[in-house]
């Protein structure tokens, strides 16, 4: 198991070992806080969606174009 960082700060430091004592913060097993990767989470499954939706058709067709030459450029070497 990765080991958490702390913060530097003596204060901070020290509302981070009572939350974890409390169990106020769960930190999965790659040592990530599980509320903060369940936030993340879910703005990422939505995030690519939301744009999509706000974008116009010539735009995206710009980025997926863009995006096939990035993918069939020779690579050098």
């Amino acid at each position: 198991m990765k080991k958490s960082k702390l913060p530097t700060d003596f204060n901070q430091k020290a509302k981070s070992i009572v939350d974890l004592a409390t169990g106020e913060i769960q930190i999965t097993e790659d040592g990530k806080n599980a509320a903060a990767v369940a936030l993340g989470k879910l703005g990422g499954l939505k995030g690519g969606k939301a744009r999509a939706e706000s974008l116009t058709a010539k735009k995206r067709s710009e980025i997926a174009k863009k995006a096939a030459k990035a993918r069939w450029k020779k690579k050098a070497g």
